[in-house]
């Protein structure tokens, strides 16, 4: 319970309640988003960031696509 009281007490120190209410909090998260966007682009870890690896499965799906495709269309041929 001490440690809920504490979380109340700080979050009711964050400056406008009565104007924006639940929204005050809103720059909090914007900045907490944009820094984690950056940390993902940015940061590397081991050889690879985020997107590197990310790209490379779009890659890795896209030819996978292509080969079924290319199996069916082959498949297609032959049956008929």
């Amino acid at each position: 319970m001490f440690f809920r009281a504490q979380v109340r007490r700080a979050l009711q120190r964050v400056p406008g309640k009565q104007r924006f209410g639940i929204y005050r909090f809103l720059p909090f998260f914007f900045v907490l988003g944009g820094t984690m966007e950056w940390i993902m682009i940015k940061v590397r870890v081991g050889q690879e960031t985020f997107y590197d690896v990310y790209r490379r499965k779009a890659s890795e799906r896209q030819y996978q696509r292509r080969l079924e495709d290319t199996s069916e269309t082959e498949l297609h041929k032959l049956i008929k």
